[in-house]
């Protein structure tokens, strides 16, 4: 028997998730496309394409991301050169931030 998932997601993912999976259930209608035909492009089982297509939150990113493509979905900016610029300007913030995040370092105190 399987565990029921019990994480909890805010009301702001679940909408981002229900708005993205219908937007792929879109554009695979308009190709024409079948649940099967969508799995055999993403190299998924049909029950992965109709759980991508219900927005839930268990399917991997990759998977989501790749059906959006594959129907037309745009994601983030519509061009690969933008998205590039896009990619490179994250990395670079990333490279100004500290490499690691959790508590401060201790503060040392200089009195003896």
């Amino acid at each position: 028997m399987a565990a029921a998932n019990l994480r909890t997601y805010s009301t702001v993912t679940e909408a981002a998730l229900h708005m993205l999976a219908s937007q792929i259930r879109i554009a695979r209608k308009k190709r024409q496309w079948s649940e099967a035909n969508l799995a055999e492009r993403l190299g998924v089982c049909r029950s992965t394409v109709r759980k991508i297509e219900g927005g839930s939150p268990t399917v991997s990113v990759g998977a989501v991301l790749e059906a959006a493509t594959l129907v037309g979905v745009p994601l983030f900016v519509p061009d690969s050169p933008r998205l590039a610029v896009h990619l490179k300007q994250a990395q670079d913030m990333l490279t100004l931030l500290p490499k690691r995040s959790g508590r401060p370092a201790p503060e040392i105190s200089h009195d003896y």
